[in-house]
């Protein structure tokens, strides 16, 4: 079994020691899916709390920002890059995330925070005409750069 980066010999949770690694760029992106019945998708233009969809593409990009405010273990990163993509579909609202950055460590947690982070403020935008909307579906879609390689989810929705 491979061994987790994120414990000590002993088992105890520790934050890894990057300062060794080479920087160099490195990408993600991730997904996450909002279902949304079509009676409040039909009421999304008409928010009185104003465009749930630009204001959860703002929190996805703000979150990327601050993920190592959130995940205990994760290092602080300077993005070099960071966008929430986030579109009405049939049955809610599709979001893709990416962040960038050329460092020693990798950027997977800050697209995947940007996915949940715009996913929830979808919720909360649209929590008052529906309390059953549902937040399915947060993976990696993909990412490139580092030791591990180049990774690709398959059959990515994007």
């Amino acid at each position: 079994m491979k061994k987790l980066s994120h414990y000590d010999g002993a088992g105890s949770a520790r934050m890894v020691d990057v300062s060794a690694k080479t920087a160099t760029k490195r990408t993600a992106r991730a997904h996450a899916f909002v279902r949304i019945t079509a009676a409040v998708l039909k009421k999304l233009p008409k928010n009185p709390k104003g465009n749930p969809l630009e204001i959860a593409r703002i929190a996805g990009i703000a979150a990327a920002k601050r993920t190592s405010d959130m995940i205990p273990l994760c290092h602080p990163l300077m993005l070099t890059h960071a966008d929430v993509e986030v579109r009405v579909e049939k049955d809610g609202v599709r979001i893709i995330a990416s962040a960038a950055t050329t460092g020693q460590t990798g950027v997977e947690m800050e697209a995947m925070t940007a996915a949940a982070a715009a996913a929830l403020t979808v919720y909360d935008m649209t929590k008052a005409l529906d309390k059953g909307i549902e937040i399915q579906d947060l993976y990696l879609l993909e990412k490139t750069g580092g030791k591990s390689g180049d990774f690709h989810r398959e059959g990515d929705h994007d």
